[in-house]
């Protein structure tokens, strides 16, 4: 059945309010219902179509204002470059480690290390490893005011020997005091003496008796490290200013400045001494030298790779069976029972 323009465009209208109508009544008994990814640019689509004052006419769930940034984000993600993360990439761990370990220089800048990690081929901007620095918290600039200590220490360490004193009491409330030597380079003791009155020419003697010890081994020594005790006198500075080592004194109250040597006093009375009675000069020698030769070929240490001074011996022969312990072994490592009274 033909229809007259007219009343097409009547049935249109009454279809639209009928439409209208039934969105009003789901309107009031419905939440406002979840939109799927595919509705929105759908109605985004659809809404640029009429005027603001249209749609503000219109009875929706979405107000305008939604429906216009809708639209505006489909333009945006449409020419928009797509990026994986926002910002600058991050900078690989490998240039971030190189920076690290070029920090360990003393007197290296970020400069510094950022040419040498120019010269290996490495691209980034000096910004980049002044960053790097101060996130681990690092000075990007250090200070070259003077050598530190710990810096000296750890450049000359295989030249310098370290001398020092420390006392122990006996049962009798006698105080008895120990003269050692502490190689640095290689944590190496070396027990000097024992005494209940360290004059100067006792302690003379017993550095030139540690020289005819060591024989070859003194040319390498370079520095000897002391604090400024008046038992450290200029004769005994002489023995060693005499093959070529220079004398340095620590400051006053800086026991750092002597940290290895401080270190083996607090190891010794700790482990040691503390630990047992005290009867006389023979005994304390007998004590400290046993625990001397236990630290310098069995007790580990940390800066020698969890090794002792004097190197690990082979636990086994060629043949494949276990080597017997010798006598100097066996002694090295007794323990030293506390209270054992000899």
């Amino acid at each position: 059945m033909a229809c007259s323009p007219a009343q097409v465009r009547r049935a249109k209208d009454a279809e639209i309010l009928i439409l209208r109508h039934q969105i009003a009544v789901l309107q009031r008994q419905a939440r406002t219902p979840r939109l799927s990814w595919a509705d929105r640019p759908i109605l985004a689509a659809l809404a640029r179509l009429l005027s603001s004052g249209h749609l503000r006419e219109l009875r929706m769930f979405a107000s305008p204002r939604t429906l216009l940034g809708w639209h505006a984000g489909l333009v945006r993600r449409r020419w928009a470059y797509p990026r994986r993360t926002p910002g600058r990439p991050r900078t690989p761990q490998a240039l971030r480690a190189g920076a690290g370990n070029g920090a360990r220089q003393p007197s290296w800048g970020d400069r510094r290390i950022h040419g040498e990690l120019t010269s290996l081929g490495c691209k980034l901007a000096p910004s980049t490893v002044w960053k790097i620095l101060k996130d681990a918290g690092i000075d990007p600039a250090p200070r070259r005011a003077g050598l530190a200590w710990r810096a000296f220490l750890a450049g000359q360490a295989t030249t310098i020997l370290a001398v020092g004193f420390f006392h122990a009491g006996t049962v009798f409330l006698r105080r008895l005091y120990v003269l050692f030597f502490v190689e640095h380079g290689t944590c190496r003791v070396h027990l000097a003496g024992v005494t209940a009155h360290p004059a100067g020419a006792w302690v003379i003697q017993q550095a030139r008796n540690l020289l005819m010890t060591l024989e070859g081994r003194a040319d390498g020594l370079k520095f000897l490290i002391h604090d400024r005790d008046t038992k450290f006198t200029t004769a005994f500075d002489a023995v060693f200013t005499a093959i070529g080592v220079q004398i340095i004194k620590t400051p006053v109250r800086a026991p750092r400045a002597d940290a290895i040597a401080e270190r083996w006093i607090a190891s010794a009375c700790r482990e040691c001494v503390d630990q047992m009675l005290i009867t006389g000069e023979r005994y304390l020698r007998l004590v400290l030298g046993e625990y001397v030769d236990h630290c310098d070929t069995h007790r580990p240490h940390r800066t020698l790779h969890q090794h002792p001074p004097a190197g690990r011996p082979s636990a086994r022969c060629h043949s494949g069976q276990a080597r017997p312990p010798t006598r100097q072994a066996r002694r090295a490592d007794s323990r030293i029972r506390p209270g054992r009274i000899g």
